[in-house]
């Protein structure tokens, strides 16, 4: 068996060690992302997303320079744009770019639901145009609906959470952790319940790690959320920390004044379901009610009666 030339055993050894030293390079950079360690710092940093926090300045300062050129485009001014920005957040939305898009999309969707009716009606049919102006409106008017009703939904959930809220905390302080550790508790305990309780949580607990004083935290907490219930619990706060008065005892008179008035609410929902029934029922069951009772007496009235 003839042997190889000496230059290309070196070549393909050559080979070998590098595709072997590629392999184990590709391997070790996968399995350093799965170590537990990385893990945990990727929790830890996602959890304390600077996005979280609505800034007061204008949308894009110090953000992305592409959705600058792209926030510069629209007709909204800073002032707006910033109010928009405060308003999704209280929506549960955080993202920079979904906040540029729902500003396009204020002025893109009409014109593109008009265009369609036109394109479908044509032209020149006046009903074209009549379903045009109704799309066009519905456009402009309708993703601010459907914001309003998330804020809506999301400040129910945050008002329903209050009472679990101080209960955990209470607990927690009574066991001799402090308002800081409570609060990190307590999130941990609502992210399944109340997911947007606990998002609003996080987001105190990170501007408390960065720096910014514990109260000022949770006067954000008031201003983002709008919830009455909370701008109450903020202003207990205050002045808990003021007078030095005990948190936990101030804590339990609140969370007892939050269930009463929420098995209020809830007996107050069940009073006007009486109320709320009577339209279906005239509406759908009593037409088939009567079909079905007087159905049969008017056949035998007209075979008996013909003419």
């Amino acid at each position: 068996m003839p042997s190889l030339p000496i230059e290309l055993l070196i070549a393909l050894g050559a080979v070998f060690l590098s595709v072997a030293f590629l392999s184990a390079l590709v391997v070790s950079a996968l399995l350093a992302r799965q170590t537990p360690t990385q893990r945990r710092l990727d929790a830890l940093v996602s959890s304390a997303r600077p996005e979280h926090a609505v800034l007061a300045g204008s949308l894009t300062s110090g953000r992305d320079p592409k959705l600058a050129r792209w926030s510069s485009l629209l007709p909204k001014s800073v002032k707006d744009m910033s109010r928009l920005e405060r308003h999704l957040a209280s929506a549960g939305i955080h993202s920079t770019a979904v906040t540029v898009g729902f500003a396009i999309a204020g002025f893109v969707l009409p014109v593109v639901l008009a265009l369609a009716a036109l394109w479908w009606f044509g032209f020149r049919n006046p009903t074209g145009w009549i379903v045009a102006t109704f799309g066009a409106i519905l456009g402009y008017i309708g993703p601010g609906f459907y914001i309003d009703f998330r804020v809506s939904a999301r400040r129910k959930q945050i008002r329903n959470g209050l009472p679990d809220l101080l209960d955990l905390l209470i607990v927690c302080l009574e066991a001799g952790s402090s308002l800081d550790q409570a609060v990190v508790k307590a999130t941990d305990e609502l992210a399944i319940a109340y997911p947007a309780l606990a998002e609003e949580l996080r987001v105190v607990t990170t501007e408390t790690r960065a720096g910014k004083p514990r109260l000022e935290a949770f006067r954000n907490l008031a201003q983002r959320t709008r919830v009455e219930d909370v701008r109450a619990l903020v202003a207990m706060l205050v002045q808990t920390d003021r007078f030095g008065t005990s948190v936990a005892q101030t804590l339990r008179t609140m969370a007892e004044e939050m269930r009463t008035k929420r098995r209020q609410a809830a007996e107050e929902r069940a009073a006007k379901i009486g109320v709320k029934l009577v339209f279906p029922l005239v509406f759908f069951l009593f037409p088939a009610l009567y079909l079905a009772m007087l159905g049969p007496a008017v056949i035998n009235y007209m075979r008996t009666f013909p003419k």
